[in-house]
Order: C-alpha cells, then sequence, then structure tokens
C-alpha cells in the first residue's frame, strides 16, 4: 500500500531529478520559467500589501500579509515556474555529482534574471494601474515605506535575514514535495511562508517587486506628499530610494543570504541527512 506522503529520501531524490532535468532545459525556457516565477511571487507581494497597507498594528498586519503571500509560491508549484531561492537547492544534486558546478551556476544565473524580469515588470505594470491609489494614495505612500526600509538595511542583518527567509522557503518547497495532493502541497507551503513574512526576513525574488515598486511609486509626487505626512518620510530618504541602493544595499546581502540558507543549510544539511543513499 502507497504511504500517504513521500520520505524525505525520496524528496532528496526528486530534487536531485529535478536539478538534472533543469540543468538540460535550453537556457531560453529556463529564462521565461525564471520570468513565470518572478511575476507569481510579484502577485503574492502585491496584493499582500494592499490587505496590509492600512492596519496600523504591526503584528497583526504581517499576520494579514502571511496568509496572502503564500499564494505565489503555490501558482509556482502548481503551474510551473523556476524560482531562485528554491532552485538553490540544487547544490544537492552538485553534491551527488549529478550535476557540475558550472550547470549549476548557469541555470541559477539564467533563473535570478528572469525572476528580476517578470517581479519588476509586474511592478511597474501595478504601477500603472493605478492600484496605488487605494485608500487616498495611502497605498502608494506604503509601498514607498517598504522600499525604503528594505534599502535602509545595513548588510549583516540583511545577509543573516536572506539566511533566515530561505531556510523558510526552501522548507516549504521540500514539505510541498512531500504531498502527493495539492490540499497537502497547499498546506505544506502556507505555513513556513506565512512564518517568513510575518517575521520580516528577506527573500531576493520578493524584493525584486517590492524595491522597484517603492522606487516607480516615488515618482508619483502624490504618493511622496502622502508617505510624508504619514510616515514622515524625508526628502533624503525618498533620495536614497533607487536602482543603485536596489541592487547594491539590498539585493547583494539579500541574495548571498539566499543562497547560504537554501543552498548550503538546507541543501546541504539536508542532503547529508538523507541523501547519501539516493541513486
Amino acid at each position: 500500500m502507497d504511504s500517504m506522503f513521500n520520505t524525505p529520501q525520496e524528496v532528496v531524490q526528486a530534487n536531485m531529478n529535478g536539478a538534472v532535468k533543469k540543468a538540460a532545459t535550453s537556457k531560453k525556457k529556463v529564462f521565461f520559467m525564471g520570468i513565470m516565477a518572478g511575476v507569481c511571487i510579484a502577485l503574492g507581494a502585491q496584493s499582500s500589501n494592499v490587505a496590509m497597507h492600512d492596519i496600523s498594528n504591526v503584528g497583526l498586519a504581517r499576520l494579514v500579509a502571511g496568509c496572502v503571500f503564500p499564494v505565489g509560491l503555490m501558482m509556482i508549484v502548481f503551474i510551473g515556474g523556476e524560482l531562485f531561492t528554491g532552485d538553490c537547492m540544487m547544490t544537492m544534486a552538485c553534491i551527488k555529482r549529478k550535476i557540475s558546478v558550472a550547470s549549476l551556476i548557469r541555470t541559477l544565473v539564467i533563473v535570478y534574471l528572469g525572476n528580476m524580469v517578470g517581479a519588476v515588470a509586474l511592478a511597474y505594470l501595478v504601477y500603472l494601474s493605478g492600484q496605488y491609489n487605494y485608500t487616498s494614495g495611502a497605498l502608494g505612500a506604503f509601498t514607498i515605506k517598504v522600499a525604503l526600509g528594505k534599502v535602509s538595511l545595513s548588510f549583516l542583518p540583511a545577509l543573516i535575514s536572506g539566511i533566515l527567509c530561505n531556510i523558510l522557503v526552501c522548507a516549504a518547497v521540500l514539505m510541498a514535495s512531500t504531498a502527493k495532493d495539492i490540499a497537502g502541497k497547499s498546506l505544506a507551503i502556507f505555513f513556513p511562508i506565512m512564518a517568513f513574512v510575518i517575521s520580516g526576513f528577506e527573500h531576493c525574488v520578493a524584493n525584486m517587486y517590492y524595491i522597484p515598486a517603492g522606487i516607480f511609486a516615488s515618482m508619483n509626487a502624490d504618493y511622496v506628499a502622502k508617505a510624508k505626512e504619514l510616515y514622515g518620510i524625508t526628502e533624503s530618504q525618498i533620495a536614497s530610494l533607487n536602482w543603485g541602493n536596489f541592487f547594491l544595499v539590498n539585493l547583494l546581502p539579500v541574495t548571498i543570504g539566499n543562497i547560504i540558507g537554501g543552498g548550503f543549510i538546507i541543501g546541504g544539511l539536508f542532503f547529508y541527512l538523507h541523501g547519501k543513499n539516493c541513486k
């Protein structure tokens, strides 16, 4: 009789088999799968911003956002897409020598670029949609505030937050792989992703939406004025919300942290515990 869920060893085996398939897939297809995943994560991010933007209690606001954001990863798991943070676990196939280090790096770079294209494009489309006018422009102001918080992080907190984030995200991916039905997969994804959002940890692909969205919102004088009114944001802070700080201050340390958390802590530890007897 079949078990109700896949064992950890079966999950590792499936992950490594998937990594081999990914490494052999055409670069163009991997890139477009990356775009799809970037769009999915961005949709989860923007909808969670809408849900939380007018809630003053921080804990309650994060809880609400945590209940909405997981839809992004659910879409990727159920309809397809390549997400950089989850793909960091391709290190397991690399440790097993089923793929080369060069293949691992090439795939991750292509997926990362695809994720960025999808997330930034979605951020611009949301800006054009007029959604930031919600609550008399408070959503636009909140979008600026969120982005500013992220580009104001110093290197070490951003790095550590990236590590902690991808421990939870990769745990969600692995847990989803243990389930054999959509309901089980949905629950497996929901709680770890909810925990990462509530905790405020840093996810590089989500930030490919959050920070560009804030940059786009800061181009609108009404949203800037509302941000000053609601949050006391200054002109110098607005000036710091730029593409240079997006890449260097936030994405660089967060991406490194995500790689460590997903590729080495979860990927390495999970392989050590369950992958040695895999084929």
